[in-house]
């Protein structure tokens, strides 16, 4: 029997810690699953890419399941892990939301302890459940679910508010534990050493947290790194300076001279994901090109992993 994404994913959590690279739509996804394979499918991410609006509590929980089935579509082997707010709402829909992603392929969920009305865990104002009440929605998701991976977040910024309701989640049966907007690896490493369950920090530029690598939150005792926003806010500069030059150039395209993509580029990266849904199968009847003459020097369609691989 084939083992499930979330069994899988539990079997990987060891002593490195593992990067889980923030995305917001299909696209670019599949340029992170490029590089790496565990994905995070930021709520911030998403409020943006498809309300246009800012992470406060817009999403609705089935656009975030339809979300999580077209990317598993194309990525069947990459890890998703998904960030389900306060599992919208009621208790109820939590265990619905999260029997359906598991259902759809999802490896793991994040789950936090904020109140309604809800927002980014770096932003300012937020209000939190009452820690009971908060563990009564957890226990419920954690029955739920078959094998799902569970982070359970809270974003109490006291810290011995925080710690004590980390040790309440793992307590509760909790995957592993997230305190969001941790100011110093100090913290992280009190956290690590009174936690029984991995423990998660979310790395956001422009948050509460300091940037940090990777070698010093395994020495702080991190298991899973979660960077919330690097596609969003990368593609927001390339759009931004992209336009400014199409003006600047009175409107002559660049035709990927300065920026290495055009239309053979994109095509390829397209024709990757295509391409694993013929995984498997030997048949030079299957034409991936999709018409388009790749232009010399262009790459070819690769499957996430192969590139690294090389």
């Amino acid at each position: 029997m084939e083992i499930s994404y979330g069994a899988r994913l539990r079997q990987e959590v060891g002593d490195r810690p593992i990067p889980f690279i923030g995305v917001y739509d299909a696209f670019s996804a599949s340029l992170a699953a490029r590089h790496y394979d565990h994905l995070f499918l930021s709520g911030f991410g998403f409020a943006a890419s498809y309300y246009g609006l800012p992470d406060i509590g817009f999403i609705a929980w089935s656009d975030i399941t339809a979300y999580v089935g077209r990317l598993r579509s194309v990525m069947p082997h990459t890890h998703l892990l998904v960030d389900i707010d306060d599992g919208y709402c009621d208790t109820e829909v939590a265990c619905h939301v999260v029997a359906l992603l598991e259902s759809l392929g999802a490896s793991g969920v994040v789950l936090e302890d904020q109140q309604r009305p809800r927002r980014c865990g770096h932003y300012s104002g937020k209000r939190l459940m009452e820690l009971p009440e908060f563990l009564e929605k957890l226990k419920r998701v954690l029955a739920t679910r078959r094998e799902l991976f569970v982070v359970a977040r809270t974003d109490a910024h006291q810290p011995e508010e925080a710690l004590k309701r980390v040790i309440a989640f793992a307590e509760a049966g909790a995957d592993a534990v997230l305190v969001d907007a941790v100011p110093d690896l100090a913290t992280l490493r009190a956290l690590s050493l009174s936690v029984k369950a991995p423990l998660v920090c979310n790395q956001l530029p422009g948050g509460k947290s300091p940037a940090w690598s990777l070698t010093e939150m395994a020495e702080a005792g991190v298991s899973l790194v979660i960077y919330s926003t690097p596609c969003l806010f990368a593609a927001q500069e390339a759009i931004t300076n992209t336009l400014i030059t199409l003006r600047e150039r009175d409107g002559r395209l660049s035709q990927g001279v300065t920026t290495g993509v055009a239309l053979p580029e994109c095509t390829a990266l397209l024709n990757g994901n295509l391409a694993w849904r013929y995984e498997g199968l030997a048949d030079d009847r299957i034409d991936l090109s999709g018409g388009i003459e790749q232009a010399d020097g262009a790459p070819e369609f690769t499957l996430p992993g192969q590139a690294r691989a090389a």
